[in-house]
């Protein structure tokens, strides 16, 4: 269920229902925009909250693609790819054990930020996914993915590897895990995909998915 409206966190149960929902905040409040691929229907930001994310997930299954969603699950365990080298070693560092490390020490610290941009990196190698917090809150481990912009059409494919990380640290904390948080500063869809988005909403209408 989401938030009521004017919430500031929108907080869906399984990430096929938020997949939908965010689909359908680009598709009601989006506008012209442009990106690197071409052009795109551009929504404002949003935040939100998925309490359960699994490769699995019904509607995913139903309406995502089903040739990516195998692909991901079976790839190395479905782990974060491209992302992977900044988060386990940027400039020799190893972020994910930086983090848990520090949230050892100080469980109440928060100071555990991981980066995953370099400064001064080309233009066209800035990731979409720019930034992850985590934070431990009533014994649980709260983590927050920052994506500057993403085509949402597919994010799930995203959101499903980046539990996993936030599993991992809970993991080596001794917590269990909290909602995985997302933010998307530019959530977005390509104009290339738009009957397809179109398609799906119409397929589920508003409060199906919900």
């Amino acid at each position: 269920m989401a938030a009521p409206a004017g919430g500031s966190v929108q907080r869906w149960e399984t990430c096929g229902r938020a997949w939908i929902a965010v689909l359908r905040h680009v598709w009601s409040a989006g506008t012209a925009g442009m990106e690197d691929r071409g052009p795109i229907i551009e929504g404002p930001p949003i935040l939100f909250e998925i309490a359960s994310l699994s490769w699995e997930d019904p509607i995913l299954g139903e309406y995502g693609d089903r040739a990516r969603l195998k692909h991901r699950a079976h790839r190395a365990g479905g782990r974060l790819g491209e992302y992977g080298a900044r988060l386990r070693d940027l400039h020799g560092v190893d972020q994910l054990r930086w983090v848990t490390g520090l949230l050892r020490a100080r469980p109440w610290t928060t100071s555990a930020w991981i980066s995953l941009t370099v400064p001064g990196e080309a233009a066209d190698a800035v990731p979409c996914l720019v930034a992850l917090s985590f934070r431990i809150r009533g014994y649980r481990l709260i983590m927050t993915a920052m994506f500057r912009s993403q085509n949402v059409y597919r994010g799930y494919l995203s959101y499903i590897p980046l539990r996993g990380v936030q599993l991992e640290v809970a993991e080596g904390l001794g917590l269990p895990a909290g909602p995985l948080r997302v933010f998307v500063d530019v959530p977005h869809v390509e104009v290339a995909d738009a009957d397809r988005v179109a398609a799906i909403l119409a397929a589920l209408p508003e409060g199906h998915a919900a």
